[in-house]
């Protein structure tokens, strides 16, 4: 899941040498900039000693996030609609936080081959697992909303339509009860898990305005809540703490369905609350880490579009109007530019934590008590 929200990442909080005015959406990146980063020291996979891509991660000292390699991925050259037009169902653009598909099947080519099983545990509208059965993967994904379920199951019939006859397959249920979930035919066989925490409030969905169908001539939002707002039980209605626990325990849940080094990419950005920016990435590594995974990527999947000379922005009405308002108050945010993905793998020797062990069984226990 791709979230759309009033967050505001840490690049793009920097402010540019060049003037600009304050409705200026956008900010061109310098060519100074970019020059100095290109001779920046080399963060090769030789250099930093962490193995990406197929192998296995390694990292050895004390992790430090600066130490990980990185990379852009062009994920925007074209619109969300343009991606997803003849491949998914009409109902899902209801969902309030639709992962862009670039984004999953660039994961998916990095990081798979034809044949392995890619699963998501917060599968959504099912993008994932669309993504996965076109590119010739098997794919499973778990939900927690009914609703979404079915709209998963239809975009997995209509990539059948075009011919992808790979297995695909949603469950219904609670991504934090995964082994209860899951048959064991399933334990460490995935090579690749592609999610991303809920955002809950914060989402946008979709708008009506005095020029398009508001009854009242007010902003009125749709379409921005993953199911009813009353239940307690989706992650998407808790407060921060609450959603890391959640999701430290579904990461828990992820490493013992992984195969030894099996990655995960999870999609997240940082978001300003009363003002303050949470550094989420960052708080996805430790929940990560305290699952028993190994940090081995830090990347930047691009929501603009690269032109010749600057990042054309995709910003929603929301992220544009709490862009306005925060410059009229002197603050000089800019429209969000890219989320980060955080990559992180199994480690191929056990370190004796269930999770990283793939101790089905003792998952099980643990949870049910």
């Amino acid at each position: 899941m791709s979230h759309q929200h009033s967050a505001t990442s840490t690049a793009a909080d920097a402010t540019s040498s060049t003037t600009h005015s304050s409705a200026d959406p956008t900010v061109p990146i310098s060519r100074a900039l970019i020059d100095t980063l290109d001779n920046a020291s080399d963060t090769s996979p030789a250099q930093t000693g962490i193995v990406t891509g197929h192998g296995p991660a390694s990292p050895t000292g004390a992790f430090d996030a600066g130490d990980l390699p990185l990379s852009v991925w062009a994920t925007a050259q074209t619109s969300p609609a343009s991606q997803r037009k003849g491949r998914y169902v009409s109902a899902s653009t209801a969902h309030p936080a639709k992962m862009l598909p670039a984004v999953a099947t660039h994961a998916i080519h990095a990081y798979t081959r034809p044949g392995d099983l890619v699963f998501d545990p917060m599968a959504g509208s099912g993008t994932t697992l669309v993504e996965a059965i076109d590119a010739g993967r098997r794919a499973v994904g778990v939900e927690y909303e009914p609703h979404w379920v079915s709209v998963a199951r239809a975009n997995l019939d209509l990539a059948r339509e075009r011919g992808h006859d790979h297995d695909g397959e949603i469950v219904h249920g609670d991504a934090r009860q995964l082994p209860s979930l899951l048959p064991a035919k399933y334990r460490g066989q995935v090579a690749l898990v592609i999610t991303s925490p809920p955002y809950g409030p914060s989402t946008h969905g979709q708008v009506v305005t005095a020029s398009t169908d508001s009854d009242d001539g007010k902003v009125h939002k749709y379409h921005h809540r993953y199911g009813s707002a009353l239940d307690r039980g989706n992650l998407a209605n808790v407060g921060h703490h609450r959603l890391l626990a959640g999701f430290t325990r579904i990461l828990t849940g992820c490493a013992a369905v992984l195969r030894p080094g099996g990655h995960i990419a999870i999609t997240a950005r940082p978001w300003r609350e009363h003002s303050e920016l949470i550094d989420l990435p960052s708080q996805i590594i430790a929940c990560g880490q305290a699952a028993g995974l190994a940090p081995v990527e830090r990347c930047v999947a691009l929501l603009a579009r690269v032109a010749d000379r600057e990042l054309v922005a995709r910003g929603s009405f929301f992220q544009r109007d709490f862009i306005r308002k925060q410059r009229e108050q002197g603050l000089p945010l800019h429209l969000i530019a890219h989320e980060d993905v955080i990559v992180m793998a199994k480690p191929l020797t056990p370190s004796g934590t269930s999770a990283s062990s793939g101790d089905w069984d003792a998952s099980r226990e643990r949870w049910a008590s």
